[in-house]
């Protein structure tokens, strides 16, 4: 099975229409023969480029750079930004861009500059998938990709004296280790000399030329996937200038720092024009047994650079509003009884603190040892598996309405876990055994298979549906172990690899795999457009994981002939998560806002945001007056400083009538239609409903309050007479009749979600108890 690739979507060819318009008018004119190689032509004039980023700004509804360079910019070379929301085909537009800069320009030597290993293999696994239908396209254009490696250096050599298109990629860590140590590279002595890099070190089979040489001296072009992970430090920008690139153009979904952005393909408009898929939460929820003493260690590590470990935990404590969690930070000594009213804690008093990666526990005076997310008196384990049994559910229930639909689309699944030893690890034998969440998907698997409603469903072994990519330890060629990773090791580039050869192989229905279960090396750089389920059996840990565990199933699906699926009943993506649906929003929204950057913040109305509105049939308002309006609508009092809307904009009042100047008035229904995207209850506070008391010291002094707070300050005391054997009697008999006492019970809601400028908001909910 192949994937195919549409050459004409129309948002991927505005990404690529606008990146060349800002190099019209350019000369190509110049010499591409230099000393070391063939290179890059093209002569930028700032003027030229900053009146064409303005014009292609204006026409995509950007707001536009004040200059080219910023001041204090740390690059001599211009920089311009896509930006792409993930699943929308970034890699493709990239790519492609690449070739029409070929075609237009003449421009031959390009550089990936990519973060992580994950990026780079998905990098390369896009060019072997895509050589052909480049080559389709450009008439058999001649092209080199490759990844650069200080092991064939002979690659450079080629970059650079190439008459054809060359692509290389290159990971930011080969050339920034020494970047920012050394002002001049030639008065280092020779033991420095040995300590560099090996693209800073003359080469003899280079005749004496360092391979950074030969990159500096063709100019390349650099294409920088996910710049806010690639040049985020002073010294990785030092070695990027390193290269002495042309220009750079910068694509991301995420840009920290966007420079000369020339096109923008948000979350809200993407998912508006339905180019990635919808998304539904599963939020699987407990009420807790306040009746048991309860313990959860929720982190344990090394802060900042203390030399001891520290930990927390959660605990019960009891308030006037009932039991409430409470966080408790530990350290060697700390006596859990001195942090909660609630008995139970005594003994609980931290004996050791272990915080070896991988290994981590704390082990109590009392000899209970707790592990990372590991529950004393809870029902972790109870949520674990009623989510496995979920996502399962969920995969079923797609495969059996893709086949009553007659559609041949395959269904993954994807689940990320806390520690790999709970999917599957090596005995002292070295023979592989399950863990308990291999066990209880086969468990789920077969239970919901024999079900009737799913009867009509292929028969499978269930042994070959799953599998898990981990980082693994050999010994003697011989796997030993299975290790925890951070996603950023030297043990994960195999893992890597694995997963994006196979990532065409997981399309075909012949492949048993269904359900892929994985620990750190699906975060980031690789995706499959058939993950429909995407279960998290694990609590969500950095500020961008919620987004990027949703982005690695966004893609919109393929049936069996590699062919795009763009039916929006199909393309519905359903996380399964141990929070609530408004826990996960509230915080997929956050992590966005951060991600997003530039003050960006949903509900918030930017200075632009009706630049779009048509003032006739070939004419919008445009940027300067969008400004002016927005303008007078702060000044009107509905929006805030920040562009927040106020209580003052009640559009669902029978009286509310938009104050605009007047030449904005033939556009108020638009106006207000435009602002109100940016809405949703409880977003606006209504200031009318808070009233503010003022303390008034003439009411202290009045005779009468003073009468009657006389009569009122005055202590009570009052007894009471009862039977005792009439109150037991009463006792007994409303125990006999009180209402019965429920176990712990799961709580499955299904929300349907949708994203608009005002934020991740609920569609439509459902309730299962199971």
């Amino acid at each position: 099975m192949k994937l195919k690739f549409n050459p004409n979507l129309d948002y991927q060819q505005d990404a690529i229409e606008s990146t060349l318009s800002v190099f019209e008018g350019l000369s190509t004119a110049g010499e591409p023969y230099r000393k070391l190689g063939i290179g890059n032509t093209l002569s930028w004039d700032v003027d030229k480029l900053l009146a064409n980023l303005h014009r292609v700004q204006e026409q995509n509804f950007i707001e536009k750079s004040a200059h080219l360079f910023e001041p204090g910019d740390d690059y001599p070379f211009p920089n311009f930004s896509v930006e792409m929301e993930t699943g929308t085909g970034k890699t493709y537009v990239y790519l492609r861009s690449i070739f029409e800069l070929h075609k237009r320009l003449g421009l031959r030597k390009f550089i990936i500059v990519v973060p992580s290993v994950a990026i780079r293999e998905g990098v390369l696994s896009s060019l072997a998938m895509m050589k052909e239908h480049f080559r389709g396209i450009y008439n058999n254009a001649p092209f080199d990709h490759y990844v650069y490696s200080s092991k064939d250096l002979s690659k450079v050599r080629q970059f650079a004296t190439a008459n054809t298109l060359q692509i290389m990629v290159i990971n930011i860590q080969a050339f920034q280790r020494d970047a920012g140590d050394v002002d001049n590279y030639d008065s280092l002595t020779p033991d420095e000399i040995k300590k560099l890099s090996v693209i800073h070190r003359e080469q003899d089979r280079m005749s004496g030329v360092k391979p950074i040489e030969f990159i500096q001296d063709v100019q390349p072009v650099l294409i920088i996937d996910e710049p806010q992970s690639v040049d985020n430090t002073p010294k990785a920008r030092r070695a990027v200038n390193h290269l002495k690139p042309l220009f750079a153009l910068r694509y991301s979904a995420t840009h920290r720092n966007p420079y000369n952005v020339v096109y923008q393909l948000g979350p809200v408009k993407a998912y508006d024009m339905k180019l990635v898929k919808q998304i539904s939460v599963a939020s699987i929820q407990f009420q807790s047994n306040v009746n048991q003493t309860y313990l959860r260690l929720s982190t344990i590590g090394y802060n900042g650079k203390a030399k001891t470990p520290s930990a927390s935990v959660v605990i019960f404590e009891d308030t006037p509003n009932g039991t409430r969690e409470k966080t408790v930070k530990l350290k060697q000594g700390t006596d859990l009884s001195d942090h909660t009213n609630r008995s139970g804690y005594q003994g609980y008093v931290v004996d050791e603190i272990y915080a070896e990666p991988g290994a981590e526990y704390v082990r109590f005076a009392n000899n209970v040892i707790l592990e990372p997310e590991q529950e004393k008196g809870g029902i972790h384990d109870d949520v674990l598996k009623a989510q496995i049994r979920q996502t399962v559910e969920e995969h079923f229930k797609k495969e059996r309405n893709l086949q009553k639909q007659g559609l041949k689309v395959k269904v993954l699944s994807l689940f990320f876990i806390d520690k790999v030893a709970n999917y599957r690890y090596y005995d002292e034998h070295g023979h592989v055994q399950k863990g308990k969440l291999a066990r209880w998907f086969e468990e789920a698997y077969s239970e919901l298979a024999a079900s009737s409603l799913f009867s009509d469903l292929p028969k499978r072994n269930v042994e070959q549906v799953h599998n898990g990519y981990f980082a693994e330890v050999k010994k003697r060629g011989k796997v030993v172990e299975l290790k925890d990773t951070s996603g950023t090791t030297a043990s994960d580039a195999e893992v890597y690899e694995l997963i994006m050869k196979h990532k065409e192989r997981l399309l075909d229905e012949s492949e048993p795999l269904r359900f892929i279960f994985s620990h750190s090396a699906l975060k980031e750089g690789w995706d499959n457009p058939n993950v429909f389920q995407i279960c998290t059996l694990r609590e969500f840990g950095s500020e961008k994981e919620r987004r990027q565990t949703l982005g690695r199933g966004l893609r919109l699906s393929v049936d069996a002939n590699g062919d795009r699926v763009f039916d929006p009943q199909v393309n519905r993506l359903t996380v399964v998560a141990s929070e609530s649906f408004e826990e996960y929003a509230k915080n997929l929204q956050t992590e966005m806002e951060k991600d997003i950057g530039g003050g960006f913040k949903f509900g918030r109305v930017p200075v632009i945001a009706f630049a779009p509105l048509a003032i006739n049939d070939i004419q919008t308002l445009g940027q300067e007056k969008s400004r002016h309006l927005w303008q007078a609508l702060k000044a009107e009092g509905y929006l805030d400083a920040k562009g927040d809307l106020t209580a003052r904009f009640q559009p669902d009042d029978m009286y509310f009538q938009l104050q605009v100047p007047p030449e904005y008035q033939p556009l108020e229904n638009e106006i207000i239609d435009r602002l109100r995207s940016f809405m949703f209850a409880g977003r606006v506070q209504d200031a009318r409903k808070r009233t503010a008391v003022s303390y008034n010291k003439r009411v202290e002094l009045n005779p009468d309050f003073k009468a009657l707070w006389d009569k009122i300050s005055q202590k009570t005391r009052y007894s009471i007479r009862f039977d005792t054997q009439q109150l037991i009697d009463l006792a007994s008999h409303k125990l006999q009749n009180m209402p019965v006492v429920k176990p712990v019970t799961l709580t499955i809601d299904h929300t349907q979600a949708k994203l608009t400028d005002a934020g991740f908001v609920s569609a439509a909910k459902s309730t299962l108890l199971p």
